[in-house]
C-alpha cells in the first residue's frame, strides 16, 4: 500500500513524496516518488545509503559528479557529501540507509 499512497499523493504535490517502507536495527528503507522535474534539494546522508530507481529516471548530483539513473540502476551515496536528486521522468526510488 505504500507505493499506492505515494502515487496518490503525487497527484497533488509540488515536491517529492517519501514514505517509510521499513525501519529497525539501524536500517531504514524509504520509498521516494517524483513527478518529472521535481527536485530533492541538496542535503547530506549521515549514514551509508544506496539509491535504486524502481521506475522512471533521475539525475543524482554530487559536488563533483552527476549520474543518470534509469530503472534498476543504483548509486552508493557517500556519508556527509552534499547531493541532490532531480526527476528526469515520473519516478519511484528506494533509498536504503544504514
Amino acid at each position: 500500500m505504500t507505493i499506492k499512497k505515494i502515487k496518490e499523493e503525487l497527484k497533488s504535490s509540488s515536491h517529492p513524496v517519501a514514505k517509510s517502507l521499513h525501519h529497525g536495527n539501524g536500517i531504514k528503507v524509504l520509498l521516494i516518488g517524483f513527478n518529472k522535474g521535481m527536485i530533492l534539494r541538496e542535503h547530506k546522508a549521515h549514514s551509508p545509503a544506496k539509491l535504486t530507481v524502481l521506475e522512471g529516471a533521475v539525475s543524482y548530483q554530487e559536488e563533483n559528479r552527476v549520474v543518470e539513473l534509469r530503472q534498476y540502476d543504483e548509486v552508493e551515496i557517500p556519508v556527509e557529501v552534499t547531493h541532490a536528486v532531480e526527476a528526469l521522468e515520473d519516478s519511484l526510488c528506494i533509498l536504503t540507509q544504514g
